[in-house]
């Protein structure tokens, strides 16, 4: 007589969460998204705020430069007349916003504080915008020097020149990515057997390159992807401003006829820049 033997077993293709395997659960903890490089406002010749901004405009003065000259008098000669010369930069701040909006139920059930997770997402992309803002402004640069696949020292040391030349005073260089691998690749910037001094090496970065404070921006907060491949010198105490009618404004509002709640973020800013030979910007392919 045959006899056959039958296995039974039981995998997990046999049950769904909730009869024999345990419910699927969700970890409490939201992992947030990752902060981005962005520019700071001390860059920033000056930043004005809501109060110092009456109107829905304001101009800032400024002297044209090199302009007014003297000119040697013989005796009993007429003393020629001149005058220095100005310019105006009007700052017209333009408005920006989100409405955020979450159902009765979401909010009921989420699993962690989704209104204020959704304030905080949104206070990250009006920071990056700023970024996006001053970057726009800085394309403005007097002079733009169009470097190769990689920048190189020259190129770095030629906008430092193109500065000087215009009596300005090269405080900080702002680099995408790209630019950054550049700049650790150039042996200069890395001598005494390559260690690279403190800085780098404590933080992975190059600090100062000739004096100038380095800074990076990351693309995702630029006007576009290809700005990874720019660099910026500039004198902070000459080259942009900032106007702020109003900063970054949280203002929660219940829709009960949906059943919803959520809020509005806004801000009134715009960025000009007030000097352009005060910038150079280098571009690499």
């Amino acid at each position: 007589m045959a006899f056959k033997k039958i296995k039974e077993y039981i995998s997990t293709d046999d049950a769904t969460a909730g009869t024999l395997l345990i419910p699927q659960t969700i970890l409490a903890t939201l992992i947030e998204e990752t902060d981005k490089n962005l520019l700071d406002r001390s860059l920033a010749r000056f930043v004005l705020g809501p109060s110092q901004i009456p109107g829905s405009q304001i101009s800032v003065n400024l002297n044209v430069h090199d302009t007014g000259k003297i000119r040697e008098v013989g005796e009993g000669a007429e003393i020629p007349l001149d005058a220095g010369d100005y310019e105006a930069v009007t700052f017209t701040p333009v408005k920006f916003g989100v409405s955020i909006r979450i159902t009765g139920e979401m909010m009921e059930d989420s699993q962690f504080p989704l209104l204020q997770d959704q304030i905080r997402t949104f206070g990250r992309r009006f920071a990056e915008n700023e970024t996006k803002l001053i970057l726009t402004s800085l394309d403005g640069a007097n002079i733009t020097i169009t470097g190769g696949a990689s920048i190189t020292v020259a190129n770095i040391t030629t906008g430092m020149q193109n500065l000087w030349d215009e009596d300005f005073s090269p405080s900080d260089i702002i680099v995408g990515a790209a630019v950054l691998n550049d700049i650790m690749n150039i042996d200069t910037f890395a001598e005494a057997d390559k260690w690279g001094g403190v800085t780098a090496n404590q933080t992975g970065q190059i600090g100062r390159i000739y004096g100038m404070n380095l800074h990076l921006f990351s693309r995702n907060a630029a006007p576009a992807t290809n700005y990874n491949l720019r660099a910026y010198i500039l004198d902070r105490r000459e080259a942009f401003a900032i106007a702020i009618k109003r900063d970054i404004t949280v203002e929660n509002v219940m829709l009960p006829l949906f059943d919803m709640e959520g809020a509005v973020i806004t801000q009134r800013i715009d960025v000009q820049l007030l000097k352009s030979r005060a910038v150079t910007l280098i571009t690499t392919t």
